[in-house]
């Protein structure tokens, strides 16, 4: 029974050696050959890039999927929904026709999207195998997630703490010249004894000792002025012209008169040099620290330092306690994720072994290897294969393993209903070992929409589709084949360009069986 999750259409204009191509597709195995050089591996990485795993410089990629049952509102996703890939001076993902980026274009497409491709060793790499188990035991166990963020923010905290003691066994061989440095830094501001607004008091008052003989001047110029004004207010009364205005300004000017008088009065006694000593010491504070109030935040900041290289021995034991009472707790957290990881180490061996029969390959062996602790917890897994290390066996049996180790985590990855990209899994493979492989992927076809690039014809004679990308005059072209093409294509994979009777036979045979 097939799954409905599928790829229903691709389209792809200018890109590298494609000029424009549109293809449409099945559920199953969708397979695409043709002779090296075609472009084969440009296809499929515009496929892969559609999804953000890759970068391509497209004109355009697009691909609609449907009866995906995946419901998103911020995208007005509802079952169908389309990714497309521009570019112009630079490239733009669009979802449904929205901007994403292609970060955000990944999260949403990894729980429906794996790309598997055999050139890369790293899904053997202990660190990934343990993420593995930790997601799959957040899928078998209730309370797995709950004993996995326990022990994360447990470590968080054990690696802040060592951190601080660290710091502070530094600290403490060198402690009294911190305290001397410090004290110094501290000295050297309360000596000045700055105050919020100091500076700029000063500099007014710098501005108007400098006019204040100036100003007497006038001032002593303009009061002969005001002992007649009464005169001109009588004048006002004359001309029966209200006199309020102008005894309300005389009296504006008397008291600016007396405000200034009151104000050199209270500066006669202030020593200038004295000032101007000030208002540089000021100024220094100024420039080094960017205003009076920094160099004030500054001192309260040294002042806490030197508070806590005082308290340095009575912080240390607080933190040795809690670093001892953190270490207990982890380490009956990093145990219970040992157990639930040996668990789920049976779990992922008994799926590796259902693909492993139909591969010609067994006695997978998986364990756990106890470590100094990290991030991960205490445990290392290790993968033998008939008691041999991975980077012992022959190419044929590492691929064939990384397969069945890829497919059963694919089971979980892509959430039963998916789709599945294979780059070249045959490769370099006999024809055994490639029709194992072959029955690995027609038992996935039927929960997984698969595509992949072969070079045998084995896996291509089990395709629902077979796709034949070829290059005519620098341009490559994709077209599906019908029985017929695919006879002639197989038979060219089994006997090159020259294509004999038994190659044709035996391609007839092989579609038949299939």
């Amino acid at each position: 029974m097939w799954r409905s999750f599928l790829i229903d259409r691709f389209y792809l204009e200018e890109y590298l050696s494609f000029k424009k191509v549109e293809l449409n597709f099945q559920n199953g195995l969708i397979i695409f050959s043709g002779p090296s050089g075609a472009g084969k591996s440009i296809l499929f990485n515009s496929m892969v890039a559609s999804f953000g795993f890759k970068d391509t410089k497209a004109k355009i990629s697009e691909i609609n999927l449907i009866d995906t049952r995946i419901i998103n509102d911020d995208y007005l996703i509802n079952d169908d929904f389309s990714i497309k890939q521009m570019t112009t001076t630079k490239t733009r993902h669009f979802l449904n026709n929205q901007t994403i980026s292609k970060n955000d274009l990944q999260d949403f497409s990894k729980s429906f999207f794996k790309h598997l491709h055999l050139k890369d060793t790293s899904d053997f790499e202990s660190e990934n195998i343990v993420s593995f188990l930790d997601f799959l035991g957040q899928i078998k166990f209730d309370t797995y997630l709950e004993c996995h963020t326990n022990f994360t923010n447990t470590y968080k905290e054990l690696k802040e703490i060592k951190a601080k003691l660290q710091k502070i066994h530094k600290d403490e061989k060198d402690i009294e010249n911190l305290k001397e440095f410090t004290r110094f830094e501290i000295e050297k501001i309360s000596k000045i004894n700055p105050q919020h607004g100091e500076y700029d008091d000063l500099k007014d008052l710098k501005d108007m000792l400098s006019k204040k003989d100036k100003i007497e001047n006038i001032l002593n110029e303009a009061k002969p002025f005001l002992h007649n004004t009464h005169k001109i207010s009588q004048a006002l009364d004359i001309l029966e012209v209200d006199s309020a205005f102008f005894d309300d300004a005389i009296n504006e000017i008397n008291n600016q008169f007396e405000k200034f008088y009151d104000k050199i009065g209270s500066i006669d006694d202030i020593n200038i040099e004295d000032t101007l000593d000030r208002i540089e010491q000021l100024g220094g504070l100024q420039k080094k620290y960017g205003s009076i109030e920094e160099a004030l935040e500054y001192k309260k900041m040294k002042e806490k330092e030197l508070e806590e290289y005082e308290n340095i021995t009575f912080e240390k034991i607080i933190l040795e306690k809690n670093y001892k009472k953190l270490s207990l707790e982890i380490e009956k957290l990093g145990m219970e994720l040992t157990d639930f990881r040996a668990k789920l180490i049976e779990i992922l061996k008994s799926d590796m072994n259902m693909f492993l029969a139909d591969l010609y390959l067994q006695n997978i062996d998986i364990r756990l290897n106890a470590i100094e602790l990290s991030r991960n917890g205490y445990d290392e897994v290790i993968f033998t294969l008939n008691n041999t290390e991975l980077k012992k066996l022959s190419s044929g049996e590492f691929n064939r393993l990384r397969l069945a180790l890829l497919t059963a985590r694919s089971i979980y990855e892509c959430d039963t209903n998916g789709i599945l990209f294979l780059d070249e899994i045959d490769a370099n493979l006999s024809g055994k070992e490639s029709e194992s492989i072959a029955k690995v992927l027609t038992k996935l076809a039927k929960n997984y929409q698969i595509f992949a690039i072969s070079h045998q014809p084995q896996l291509s004679s089990t395709a629902n589709q077979h796709f034949l990308v070829e290059k005519k005059d620098d341009i490559s072209y994709v077209r599906e084949l019908d029985c017929d093409d695919r006879v002639v294509e197989i038979s060219r994979m089994i006997s090159g360009e020259h294509i004999t009777d038994e190659a044709r036979t035996f391609a007839k045979t092989l579609l038949g069986r299939n």
